[in-house]
């Protein structure tokens, strides 16, 4: 069980995020599951919020391998919690605005990024000059739109909403896209010194600005607010 009175504040809320994200609340009012390409991060979440839960493998759709790893925690507590802050079994095309403090929402969307962001490098073809975008994904439009404003008011920096259908697919999917110079101010705040992360984008992170760790380099003077 997660102790919410004395939890790591930083921590619970970029799990929150990427519950968010990632994870679903079950109709039984219990338990809450998490879904990751990346088995590191589910173990470190583990181990971080000191979890009983074992982490599994499962499929995923219509491929019958078991290539995702699977978190399942089992609080009553705090899954009431995560009713309380906005989140909602069922919740991708009914998620809307969250509580989320202001304190922590750096926090909140590491989570949203590990989960349902892309981390896009590449060189210009004519000066070579490292390129890069980060793009965030959700069908949920009132999430999305809520987000993108939290995003704008928190940064001051510009991006878009990029809307798309795909083939199949009753239901669009909202884009949130920011070019270079907007991904490296919200990356250097998400992803400082000792925050817990999906190393494969804290790697990707560490791309970007093309030194040895992003994470080291950056002391984020936000947590004093």
């Amino acid at each position: 069980m997660i102790d919410l009175e004395t939890v790591d504040q930083f921590n619970l809320w970029y799990l929150i995020g990427l519950i968010t994200s990632d994870g679903s609340l079950s109709k039984d009012g219990r338990h809450i599951s998490i879904t990751s390409k990346d088995e590191q991060i589910l173990v470190d979440i583990k181990e971080s919020f000191a979890l009983s839960c074992a982490v599994s493998k499962k499929s995923s759709g219509s491929n019958r391998e078991k290539s995702y790893s699977l978190l399942q925690i089992g609080d009553v507590a705090f899954y009431h919690y995560l009713l309380s802050v906005g989140l909602s079994p069922a919740k991708s095309l009914t998620l809307k605005e969250l509580v989320v403090p202001k304190k922590y929402f750096h926090d909140f969307l590491r989570g949203i990024i590990d989960g349902d962001g892309c981390i896009y490098t590449w060189h210009h073809p004519k000066n070579k000059n490292l390129q890069a975008s980060l793009r965030i994904a959700s069908a949920a439009e009132i999430f999305s739109k809520w987000l993108f404003l939290e995003i704008r008011e928190l940064y001051d920096v510009p991006g878009q909403i990029i809307e798309y259908t795909h083939l199949n697919r009753p239901n669009p999917v909202y884009n949130l896209k920011y070019g270079k110079l907007a991904a490296e101010v919200i990356l250097k705040s998400c992803y400082y010194n000792g925050a817990l992360a999906n190393q494969r984008k804290v790697s990707q992170v560490n791309k970007i600005f093309a030194i040895n760790s992003v994470v080291r380099s950056y002391t984020p003077g936000w947590r004093n607010w």
